[in-house]
């Protein structure tokens, strides 16, 4: 899926009900995240959810997983992933994704501390996009 893709999506949905249920079935529709790497290194701190984001980089393009134990976090992972999979490091980085989550109504209907985990998700992919050689 595009980002205009989701813009449109989000663009018919109205209410918060109707984007909590499409962030639930993105979450859902999500690539198992294997157990194996639930672990401390993996986890994003300054989450009121548990939050693991684990990444691998093919060339010069990264793709990355993730997983929490809240389904609307785990939908929010799931936008951010189609977001920046399969882009190199300066186009992650070029990214507005905070930008694009107002512009896709999601930032007023966060409380704030989903705002701040959301936050700290981007910070860790922007510190693994940023770090040469991964």
């Amino acid at each position: 899926m595009t980002l205009e893709e989701l813009i449109e999506n989000f663009s018919y949905l109205t209410d918060w009900e109707d984007k909590y249920r499409y962030l639930i079935e993105l979450g859902e529709g999500m690539e198992a995240f294997p157990e194996s790497e639930k672990t401390d290194q993996n986890k994003v701190h300054g989450c009121q959810s548990q939050v693991w984001i684990i990444h691998q980089k093919r060339g010069d393009k990264f793709y990355f997983n993730a997983t929490s134990d809240a389904i609307i976090v785990r939908g929010l992972e799931a936008v951010l992933v189609t977001l920046i999979n399969g882009k190199t490091a300066q186009e992650i980085q070029a990214l507005d994704l905070e930008g694009i989550f107002k512009k896709l109504g999601l930032e007023e209907n966060l409380s704030p501390t989903r705002r701040n985990g959301f936050v700290s998700m981007i910070g860790r992919i922007r510190d693994v996009t940023k770090t040469p050689n991964l």
